[in-house]
């Protein structure tokens, strides 16, 4: 059998979680290893980037926190020592002036991750660490990590490791999942998350393809999301439509706010005011500069229009198909349990192996909530595996 080689620390993974963590080992004096599959690290946070880089979200710490629904008790620590400002800093910290939006959504003013990851890593690298790309973990020998690299099979016996491997989406860019076969019944199963949504549409919807719809609002259980949704071939996509992800995930049905800003009563005022001769399709654009994509929506879903046309512009019915498959989603549900780590987020049944960032079984919305966990999760674990060398 091939020797081992022993290091003190090693990070699997070179997304924001297992950077992150890289970053709070080499602040407490440990240089460590840093393996990732892919030919370079940080490729879905440049994939992020591609959108201008949603970093966090400027808003009150209890606010924050209750975006992660459920999932906020087992990150709350994390998030505490984390959260918006600390990233915000963080940021700032590697020479990246930031921007916050109406929304909250804070942006580097570069509008791209490529400038924040180049320094990013010169720091990491100037601290110590080091990082071996084309080295895809297959699995573990007791505990000994195994590697396929190109010079052929390696193992390394760390005396911590952080588990940064990703979740399931976006598997060009280095996370498919496939490590969760060797967690047993550790692993929630995996799906789709702040996903486009599928709809089965009429060749009546062909024409506006590629067309967004705006200033409309979107719901499903008890979840509401304002923002554009692009009608595409397959369904409906874009920042309007992902936060119903989990809801749409459990079965609850999608009706569409047409005018969110308009009550019923004034909808059914505007409506009343119908010129003779005048074409519904007029009409509709004249009283409520309805455009031609929300039209078509409203035709393929409310026909036949009910005489009291105002209820439905408020909750138009959609039918959903479905949400894209998990590879096409930004993110992923499922993960590695709660209950298979401590608060540190050690391996209950592997002292010294932690885990942090998307591989974990939290959800969470686009709009900064995804990236900043990713981060505080792999500075918790980062933290905690220092303490725990520094121990021993």
């Amino acid at each position: 059998m091939e020797d081992s080689e022993h290091i003190r620390a090693l990070v699997i993974g070179g997304g924001p979680a297992g950077l992150m963590a890289a970053e709070a080992l080499t602040g407490a004096g440990i240089a460590p290893v840093i393996a990732d599959r892919m030919p370079t690290v940080g490729r879905k946070l440049l994939m992020a980037g591609k959108s201008g880089l949603n970093l966090t979200k400027a808003e009150p710490p209890d606010d924050f926190r209750a975006a992660y629904g459920a999932d906020a008790d087992p990150l709350s620590a994390a998030l505490d020592a984390f959260g918006p400002e600390a990233a915000m800093a963080w940021a700032e910290g590697l020479g990246q002036p930031l921007f916050t939006g109406s929304t909250g959504r804070v942006f580097p003013k570069a509008m791209k991750a490529s400038p924040l990851l180049r320094a990013w890593l010169a720091r990491l690298t100037g601290d110590g660490a080091t990082f071996r790309t084309r080295w895809r973990w297959t699995g573990r020998d007791g505990d000994v990590h195994l590697f396929d690299t190109p010079d052929g099979p390696r193992r390394i016996r760390a005396d911590a490791t952080i588990l940064a491997f990703g979740g399931a989406s976006w598997a060009r860019l280095g996370s498919d999942g496939a490590w969760a076969g060797a967690f047993d019944g550790d692993v929630a199963p995996f799906a789709p998350s702040n996903a486009a949504i599928r709809i089965d549409w009429s060749e009546h919807m062909r024409p506006h393809f590629g067309t967004p719809l705006k200033g409309i609002a979107f719901h499903a259980g008890d979840i509401s999301s304002r923002g554009e949704a692009v009608i595409s071939a397959q369904g409906l996509e874009g920042g309007g439509v992902y936060p119903l992800s989990p809801a749409l995930r459990d079965g609850a049905a999608m009706t569409v706010d047409l005018y969110p800003d308009l009550d019923t009563d004034t909808l059914r005022t505007r409506l009343a005011k119908r010129r003779r001769g005048d074409s519904l399709a007029n009409h509709l654009r004249r009283s409520l500069r309805m455009d031609a994509a929300t039209r078509a929506l409203l035709m393929e879903w409310g026909r036949p229009l009910p005489d009291d046309l105002a209820p439905l512009l408020k909750a138009l019915p959609v039918p959903v198909a479905g949400l894209a498959p998990i590879d096409r989603a930004i993110s992923t549900a499922g993960g590695l349990r709660f209950d298979a780590l401590t608060p540190d987020l050690m391996l209950r049944d592997s002292p010294g192996t932690f885990a942090a960032g998307e591989m974990l079984d939290w959800d969470a919305p686009t709009g900064g909530y995804l990236l900043t966990a990713c981060l505080a999760t792999g500075r918790h674990a980062g933290l905690a595996a220092a303490r725990y060398l520094n121990t021993r």
